[in-house]
């Protein structure tokens, strides 16, 4: 298919709209059968769940040209497995798992002409969403939901490479224990834009969030988890009940333990052992991996050997050979990239 008139190394991480996204219904107890639409607009109701209760969930993954021209996604039924178990946390029927990967690959297909062309730096972003759409005035769950995906075609996270980042430890709380803090619910990117944007006017690119319990371990970012590396090479990423399984965490984890031999760690990282770590980085979709050169706790820093002016080597082999099996280049575990078709 012929790509669209788009400059594709100067796009940002931005919407444009394309031509095609997925809508169902969930009325009288039941998801209807869906499909595409042009519609970009939705129609609610101005008491709808999602306006004053803030019911609803997401998810964010991307879809590839890979270097023998094949269009994939990278694990998208681990999307749907975690878009459903966000779902039942509020309160939301839960879209079908296996609808939701005929939907995705739908909604790619229909726009491959927005699909970037390989080595451009560019993907196409999925953002599958649901949203209570019935009015409800008292405190209660909605009783009508929709469930969208749309697609845009997107730039490299970061412009001209993945410079080190500074960022701060938070005295603000991410999410509290026995809360929300593990699905991928609106409402917990709400509670953070706050605290980045303060993060933002001192002069940080982030925040570091510790538990809210006891405030001695590690717990996130606001929209990404944390990966550290030892001096020896093992590769640890903090463990809580509160923190979003993310699923480049987890593929980066048994990239480093099965693909390339490492020691890996999952478990509790209290802060005061981040200053003898060799590397950190943020690990999310967007960027896969950003590496942080320094952290800032209230005026005392902690700088890591890997310095300031690129990744450190572990986390730049890890990216590379992550990116390298997203691409088609490099050969993954199976199961991990699915061909639309």
């Amino acid at each position: 298919m012929e790509k669209k008139n788009i400059n594709w190394s100067e796009l940002g991480f931005g919407y444009m709209p394309t031509e095609k996204r997925y809508v169902s219904n969930y009325k009288n107890g039941a998801w209807d059968e869906g499909g595409l639409t042009d519609d970009a607009t939705i129609t609610m109701s101005e008491c709808a769940g999602v306006l004053q209760y803030a019911q609803t969930v997401f998810e964010g993954l991307k879809a590839y040209t890979t270097e023998d021209g094949r269009t994939v996604m990278f694990r998208p039924d681990l999307n749907a497995s975690r878009l459903a178990d966000s779902a039942r946390r509020l309160e939301i029927p839960a879209f079908p798992e296996d609808r939701f990967m005929q939907a995705v690959n739908d909604v790619v297909k229909a726009n491959l002409a927005y699909v970037p062309p390989y080595g451009s730096g560019a993907t196409l972003y999925i953002r599958p969403f649901i949203f209570g759409s019935s009015s409800v005035i008292g405190v209660k769950p909605a009783e009508e939901y929709q469930f969208r995906i749309f697609a845009t075609p997107v730039g490299p996270y970061f412009k001209g490479g993945a410079k080190p980042i500074t960022i701060k430890v938070s005295d603000f709380d991410r999410a509290a224990p026995h809360g929300t803090g593990h699905i991928k619910a609106g409402l917990n990117y709400a509670m953070s834009l706050h605290a980045i944007v303060t993060a933002h006017e001192e002069g940080y690119d982030e925040n570091m969030y510790l538990d809210a319990g006891t405030r001695t371990y590690v717990e996130e970012t606001g929209g990404a988890n944390f990966l550290f590396v030892t001096k020896d090479g093992t590769v640890v990423t903090p463990k809580s009940d509160s923190i979003l399984p993310s699923i480049t965490r987890r593929s980066l984890m048994t990239v480093a333990e099965e693909v390339l031999g490492m020691k890996v760690e999952h478990r509790q990282v209290r802060f005061d052992e981040v200053k003898d770590f060799a590397e950190c980085g943020l690990c999310g979709t967007a960027a896969v991996i950003s590496p942080v050169g320094k952290i800032v706790d209230h005026g005392k820093e902690i700088c890591f050997p890997s310095g300031m002016e690129k990744m450190g080597p572990v986390i730049q082999k890890l990216y590379d050979t992550l990116t390298g099996i997203q691409m088609g280049r490099i050969e993954g575990p199976k199961g991990w990239l699915y061909e639309v078709k």
